[in-house]
């Protein structure tokens, strides 16, 4: 190969466009692979593991152990951090293809194709534009960034605590007089 592939989205020869992890000759074909690829894409590598976990399909095992596998590529071969990672790119090439055949009617013979693939997923870490931009819409959604379980704890208990205030202050609001229903005692029925 003369350059550097164009899905791994580095356009500069000879530069490392991330870390990468390489499943070879996975008994499965490679548009089925891709289905599962399209969903994780460009995405953080938490969110992309949880998508993973809930997909129902058997390529999504595959691609989510490439997945760790390619993490700890990073942290171990390049020491990056693993909450700072994203997939940058990952794509399925076909792989070697067997070819099997099935007896038919009269004599013939109908050919299986026994497909094959090569997934490769290469990771790398967030820009500083893309780190700010996510931490933005962390806070947007009213969470704030903690890893230890100690502080989310108590950034839990800070929450309750806010939303009992606030309750206490609207049931001791002044309520305007109702009208009360009046009941007959001679009937018992309501005017």
């Amino acid at each position: 190969m003369t350059g550097p592939k164009l899905n791994e989205k580095n356009r500069i020869a000879g530069s490392s466009s991330g870390t990468r992890a390489r499943a070879m000759n996975v008994r499965m074909s490679a548009s089925k692979v891709r289905v599962v690829l399209n969903l994780i894409r460009d995405a953080d590598v938490k969110s992309a593991d949880n998508t993973l976990v809930l997909l129902q399909r058997d390529s999504a095992h595959d691609v989510r152990k490439l997945l760790a596998s390619a993490v700890a590529n990073a942290v171990n071969n390049d020491s990056k951090d693993a909450d700072d990672l994203y997939v940058k790119a990952c794509f399925a090439d076909e792989g070697p293809t067997m070819k099997r055949f099935r007896p038919r009617a009269k004599g013939r013979a109908g050919q299986i194709l026994k497909r094959s693939c090569h997934i490769t997923i290469v990771v790398d870490t967030l820009t500083e534009k893309a780190m700010a931009s996510r931490e933005q819409s962390i806070e947007a959604k009213g969470a704030t960034k903690t890893s230890s379980r100690s502080a989310r704890v108590a950034a839990s208990r800070d929450r309750v605590q806010k939303s009992v205030a606030t309750d206490a202050a609207v049931d001791s609001a002044p309520v305007a007089d109702e009208p009360v229903a009046q009941v007959s005692t001679e009937s018992g029925e309501e005017n």
